[in-house]
């Protein structure tokens, strides 16, 4: 959809798939640093080649970036396909071109795109949590979102956690792709596209730990090439796991079914497998052709419809799967179980969070940490302490001192309070 709106000397022109009409009543003609405080969601102190804003719009928080025109479109284009290809990106909302200031010169367009509710940027997940593993944290949750990347044909050519947004996980975090401006979309990348971006990764992600120790928000000791290096390691043993091919006997074809099941653990799907023998029938090869990521979001969904991220799906599944046992129902039916499960143990706990509180975590993982404040009160007084005195406990003593996340989008560290998990 494209409108139009006189003012200053040109047209302002709005590309969306759905636009909303308030977009028009911000400044479009100022540049985006002049833009007053008032009408910001906040003001992000975060690195970046453009300048970058965040606004509330009917509702929403969006993010805006002034970039040239082509490159606006582009990424927006860029951004969708990524959508539907499923990988995790930020959605693309509009482009705003044909801006002009009030003297008539023209401004660069700007990219908008819907703010990841419940997303931290890699400085706001350091300022809250500074413990050396939350570096390999996140950079497992990179490598995850590279190997994805790779699989699909999309080469990024920009590589870095500032680039980034990451997502709690159930422990662990999920990472999501922010900028595409420097990608391409191929039928398939080379050995050396990979490599590149590989390198690319390492390199720049060592430069920002260096930064976070500059601005003592890590540990000073943390070696950050160490750390680099471990994200080319994480990559490259996923990616052997995803796509090379494993010889055996035919008398061992039980690697077939090994090898699907460990691709499960890691979180992926095997849609296609290609098989093949020798000449004798002696040996047999195979190898992952498609693999989608997501089995345990797409198992949980399939059972409760619960939207999660994979390790929050991973650790709800085990849950259900021990109420399964506990109430002796191994031979029942599964959705009638997960039906069960969804009504008596998840549902509750999720209620139980205040109207208040409801934007410090998504409820997949205010339920896995409820569980794991279970055990920590279980092992302490030495009982099982029932669910529903511990979410109360939990929600006294812990989550009533986190910060909001759902729309936490500022990077000036001093807004952030210290959060230990």
């Amino acid at each position: 959809m494209q409108t139009g709106q006189n003012r200053a000397m040109a047209p302002l022109e709005i590309t969306a798939s759905r636009a909303d009409p308030a977009l028009l009543d911000l400044p479009w003609d100022l540049p985006l640093e002049e833009w007053p405080e008032s009408i910001l969601a906040a003001l992000p102190r975060g690195i970046s080649r453009h300048v970058v804003r965040f606004v509330r719009v009917s509702g929403r928080v969006l993010a805006l970036k002034e970039i040239d025109q082509a490159l606006a479109r582009r990424e927006y284009e860029m951004l969708r396909v990524l959508g539907r290809l499923g990988i995790p990106c930020v959605e693309p909302f509009a482009v705003i071109s044909g801006r002009t200031d009030r003297s008539g010169d023209p401004l660069d367009s700007v990219l908008i795109t819907r703010h990841l509710s419940f997303s931290l940027p890699y400085r706001a997940v350091f300022s809250q949590v500074s413990r050396e593993d939350t570096a390999h944290r996140l950079l497992d949750a990179l490598a995850v979102l590279l190997v994805r990347l790779h699989l699909e044909g999309f080469y990024w050519g920009d590589v870095s956690l500032s680039n980034t947004l990451f997502r709690r996980d159930a422990g662990a975090f999920a990472a999501y792709l922010v900028d595409v401006e420097t990608g391409s979309l191929h039928e398939q990348l080379s050995a050396g596209q990979r490599a590149y971006d590989l390198d690319l990764a390492r390199t720049n992600i060592i430069g920002e730990l260096m930064d976070l120790q500059s601005g003592e928000l890590i540990d000073p000791e943390l070696d950050a090439v160490s750390v680099g290096d471990a994200l080319v390691e994480r990559y490259e043993g996923l990616w052997a796991a995803l796509t090379e091919k494993e010889s055996f006997s035919v008398d061992e074809r039980w690697r077939v079914a090994a090898r699907i099941e460990h691709l499960n653990e890691l979180g992926f799907d095997v849609a296609e497998l290609e098989i093949t023998t020798d000449l004798d029938g002696t040996s047999v090869s195979i190898m992952p052709k498609v693999v989608d990521a997501g089995h345990h979001s797409r198992r949980l969904m399939r059972l409760t419809g619960i939207d999660a991220q994979e390790n929050q799906a991973r650790r709800l599944l085990n849950d259900l799967d021990q109420f399964r046992a506990a109430t002796d129902q191994q031979a029942e039916d599964e959705e009638f179980v997960a039906h069960e499960w969804l009504q008596t143990v998840y549902e509750p706990v999720v209620r139980a969070i205040p109207r208040s509180m409801r934007a410090k975590l998504e409820p997949p993982e205010f339920f896995h940490e409820v569980l794991e404040h279970k055990w920590f009160l279980s092992e302490r007084e030495q009982r099982d302490v029932p669910l529903s005195a511990t979410v109360q406990d939990y929600i006294d003593t812990q989550l009533k001192h986190r910060p909001d996340e759902r729309s936490l989008v500022t990077t000036e560290t001093s807004a952030l309070p210290i959060v230990e998990s």
